[in-house]
């Protein structure tokens, strides 16, 4: 039985391809074969009596897809087809914490990914795990719309290298670790409270963030069908109580990162860049802060260019900061917030972009009160781009007055 299912689809040789049978003909037989067993797994096991593990489930989502080219720089050849597979372990929220209650008791997951870019002498193959939450757009009795998004790290198989093999088609990855961000929506069904159907679109973004060179990124724009299944059940006992008011209240706030790029050259030095940032936030309907105030960045790859090519010769310090202002909005999730930023240049530095950046990111919160000399004390990672370029990844600290 085992061999039956695991033989390679046949090539299908007309012109029009359903939909299906792309997935089919396109995933790895292997993975064909651990979907099938990740579907029967609740079939071997017996789920428990319990309430313990209501809400808890695992979603597999076959997906097929095509690189997109998102700059001139891009000069891969584009595959005809990329393919993979999803895994999410999925948690429905139920209300033990007040912001789960505050957000409408999402549903939160780890997932595991597998992509083949279709090319692997050019792009290899990425294994990624990213921490994730699906919110509902609109919900129904058996259907809903939602949205899915998630952030965490790529391994990829193959990137640009001068040694000890050399290859330098790959102007896409430089390194092997690399960011790995995943959006998705669907259009989902409910069978019954243990089964569920989806089909959506995906995109998904791997960069390392200019810490190493060539840093393209390559994104990835696709269609997926999947199922669901929850051993217990989806709908657990909610928790719904009388939740304190939190007062929409203004905070004075300031962080400080770091972060590091390599020069343009693959195999370059790395060089850091000193940010801070000085900023008012006000909360607002107990579950998000919105925000706004001035960026600082210092690039000592900037200045150590400008140097070595004697380009504005006593003056390479000033013109190797940037500053801006910016806005943004955080949503709560307890001691997690994930912060969504957009600024605007005031000054640039020699080495000039487009005129707006975003980041996105998360803060954790170390400490989070209402009274106090110091209400809010959080580390912090974002990840600054200018449209689809990833520019550098920023770790540090932050403080709220």
């Amino acid at each position: 039985m085992a061999n039956i299912f695991c033989k390679r689809p046949p090539v299908w040789k007309g012109r029009s391809r359903p939909l299906f049978l792309l997935f089919m003909i396109h995933m790895p037989h292997r993975l064909f074969c651990l979907a099938l067993l990740i579907m029967a797994m609740p079939f071997v096991a017996q789920a428990q009596d319990s309430q313990q593990f209501s809400g808890w489930g695992v979603e597999v989502n076959p997906f097929v897809g095509k690189v997109v080219k998102h700059t001139v720089k891009f000069h891969l050849p584009i595959p005809d087809i990329s393919s993979g597979l999803d895994v999410n372990f999925v948690s429905q929220r139920h209300g033990r914490k007040d912001w789960e209650q505050r957000r409408r008791f999402p549903l939160l997951g780890i997932g595991l990914t597998y992509t083949n870019y279709g090319l692997d002498s050019v792009y290899g193959r990425c294994l990624g795990l990213y921490p994730n939450i699906t919110m509902n757009l609109i919900k129904g009795k058996k259907l809903e719309w939602v949205l899915r998004i998630g952030d965490g790290i790529g391994y990829v198989t193959h990137h640009y290298s001068r040694h000890p093999i050399t290859d330098t088609i790959n102007n896409a990855i430089g390194s092997t670790i690399n960011d790995y961000f995943s959006f998705n929506t669907d259009i989902r069904y409910h069978i019954n409270l243990h089964w569920d159907v989806q089909a959506g679109a995906s995109f998904t973004h791997i960069s390392d963030a200019s810490y190493h060179q060539p840093n393209l990124g390559i994104n990835l724009l696709g269609g997926h069908v999947g199922i669901r299944y929850f051993p217990v059940t989806r709908v657990p006992q909610y928790i719904r109580k009388d939740l304190p008011h939190l007062k929409n209240r203004w905070l004075v706030q300031g962080r400080v990162g770091l972060a590091f790029t390599q020069s343009d050259a693959p195999a370059g030095p790395l060089f850091p860049v000193y940010m801070a940032s000085a900023y008012v936030s006000r909360r607002w309907i107990s579950k998000n802060k919105m925000f706004g105030g001035l960026d600082y960045s210092y690039h000592q790859g900037i200045y150590a260019f400008l140097r070595n090519n004697e380009i504005l010769p006593g003056e390479e310090a000033k013109n190797s900061y940037k500053s801006a202002i910016f806005v943004g909005n955080e949503f709560l999730l307890g001691r997690v917030g994930v912060v969504l930023q957009v600024g605007f240049y005031l000054k640039q530095a020699a080495l000039k972009q487009d005129i707006y950046y975003q980041k996105i990111g998360a803060n954790y919160y170390l400490l989070q009160r209402e009274k106090g000399p110091i209400k809010e004390l959080f580390l912090t990672g974002l990840l600054k781009t200018h449209k689809t370029i990833a520019e550098l990844a920023e770790f540090g600290v932050g403080l709220g007055f």
